[in-house]
């Protein structure tokens, strides 16, 4: 990142924080996943899989059990396109697929030893992102934003993810 940083008066920081925070995620899922999936598999066709993991992942401290429907919801897609990106994700061999013990008709999802490491792969490059984002930060900086960014995920009640 360049280092074309605006200072900005106090005054407008509020003002100018809901604007720079969207751009920063329209930057960010333009790019993350393509250059994470690239990095870690070598490949941009295990986005999906990313997805998948991280998605199976998040929802085991929401549920006792992860079904196709839990992925859909924590990703915010249909049925079928989660469905799809499950059986892919299984195919390769980052999810397992066992039947349900609360309802037989439906698909009780588990990573396997090949998913946990694309999750912990995943999780390496995102800190290793954020350490580099922010390495020409005065420490303070740093740990002032990261305190941030886990208080607000925490707040929409993500502080699950990433551990």
């Amino acid at each position: 990142m360049g280092s074309r940083a605006k200072q900005v008066p106090a005054e407008q920081e509020l003002t100018e924080a809901g604007p720079a925070l969207f751009r920063l995620v329209r930057f960010w899922s333009r790019r993350w996943i393509t250059r994470t999936s690239v990095e870690l598999t070598g490949e941009m066709r295990h986005v999906q899989h990313i997805l998948a993991v991280e998605a199976v992942d998040s929802a085991v401290a929401d549920a006792g059990e992860i079904t196709v429907t839990t992925v859909a919801n924590h990703l915010g897609l249909d049925h079928s396109g989660a469905s799809r990106m499950v059986r892919d994700a299984t195919a390769a061999g980052y999810l397992t697929r066992g039947i349900s013990g609360e309802d037989r008709r439906r698909a009780s999802l588990q990573l396997t030893e090949a998913g946990r490491d694309l999750l912990a792969g995943s999780h390496r490059w995102q800190r290793q992102t954020f350490d580099d984002l922010t390495a020409t930060w005065p420490p303070g900086d740093r740990q002032r934003f990261a305190g941030y960014l886990t208080r607000l995920a925490s707040q929409l009640g993500l502080d699950h993810e990433h551990r």
